[in-house]
């Protein structure tokens, strides 16, 4: 439903992409992970039609993107990064409007209007103009003006940066309805675990182009699955703490903080290999102030694919 192959799109000296391929098949869900500045946004801006690339190829519904733009947007519902509703309007008011954009008739546009209040949790709040809704209340109506018409492809840049856990729980579970109801998605993401909790398939691009692809079990793997991370009371424990790390790290264990914060990759036995670190830093004297497993974030992932993390940058 979603295809792209060798896509280049450049901004002055700046490549933003740089050769991307792309595919995800109907029913489906992608997420397009990486750190701000990778590329995400100019792939999906190529992708909907909003920016023309300078080389390669990309269909949407089986409709080429570049070819025919109007037939490919009438197939693709998009969420951007900023919600774009209009804040003089009601929430009520802006999903007629997109309605009868997309030629609905008028009592079609308000009945698929109340669905959509309804299904995103906005029926209190319908008849109040949007400028008083707080950033989560504006993501879901946003959201849920890319879906009036019911396209088969909707693509998400960053549905819930910025977002409370309320409220990106809720999105999450609009998501999982709308691929259950057979949508295909394209989700672009900072957080492996968004990715991990919606994305049958993750694509990890830097610099405008791929460095990895799996699911997230896959990816986390390459990052040696769990980490041990300890925060010592004093880095005059540092020596003796790296050394008992090594004893069940799988590679090297990084430092930081002058010393008093450690991690380690863990193996299949996390749990166990914890469980013998605690008992070697209570043998061994080693203060600390917390001690856990963790799954690997982003910047893991990140700096096992590249060798650096994964740092904010201006696209």
């Amino acid at each position: 439903m979603i295809s792209a192959t060798g896509l280049v799109k450049r901004y002055k000296d700046v490549e933003a992409l740089a050769g991307l391929d792309l595919a995800v098949p109907e029913g489906k869900v992608l997420a397009l992970l990486g750190p701000n500045g990778a590329g995400k946004t100019t792939a999906v801006r190529c992708l909907t039609t909003l920016l023309k690339p300078e080389a390669g190829s990309a269909r949407v519904a089986g409709i080429d993107v570049i070819a025919d733009p109007a037939a490919a947007k009438a197939k693709i519902g998009l969420s951007g990064q900023y919600a774009a509703v209009d804040e003089h309007l009601t929430a009520s008011e802006n999903l007629v409007m997109i309605g009868r954009l997309y030629h609905l008739g008028r009592q079609v546009a308000r009945t698929r209007a109340q669905e959509l209040l309804e299904r995103f949790d906005l029926t209190e709040f319908a008849n109040r103009p949007t400028k008083t809704y707080s950033g989560g209340q504006r993501r879901r109506l946003d959201l849920a003006c890319a879906l009036v018409a019911a396209p088969p492809v909707i693509v998400l840049d960053e549905p819930t940066t910025g977002l409370d856990v309320r409220s990106r729980q809720l999105m999450w579970d609009v998501i999982r309805e709308l691929v259950s109801d057979g949508a295909t998605l394209l989700l672009t993401t900072q957080y492996l675990e968004e990715a991990d909790v919606l994305a049958d398939d993750i694509v990890v691009i830097d610099h405008g182009r791929e460095i990895a692809h799996g699911t997230a079990d896959e990816l986390k793997a390459q990052t040696g699955g769990q980490r041990i991370e300890v925060v010592l009371a004093s880095s005059a424990d540092t020596e003796a703490a790296v050394r008992v790390l090594n004893e069940v790290a799988v590679g090297e264990v990084q430092v930081s903080d002058g010393g008093r914060e450690l991690k380690a990759a863990a193996g299949e036995e996390a749990a166990s290999d914890l469980r013998r670190v605690l008992e070697a830093f209570e043998r061994d004297a080693v203060k600390v102030l917390d001690v856990g497993l963790r799954r690997p974030t982003l910047d893991d992932v990140f700096l096992s694919l590249t060798g650096h993390e994964s740092t904010e940058a201006d696209q």
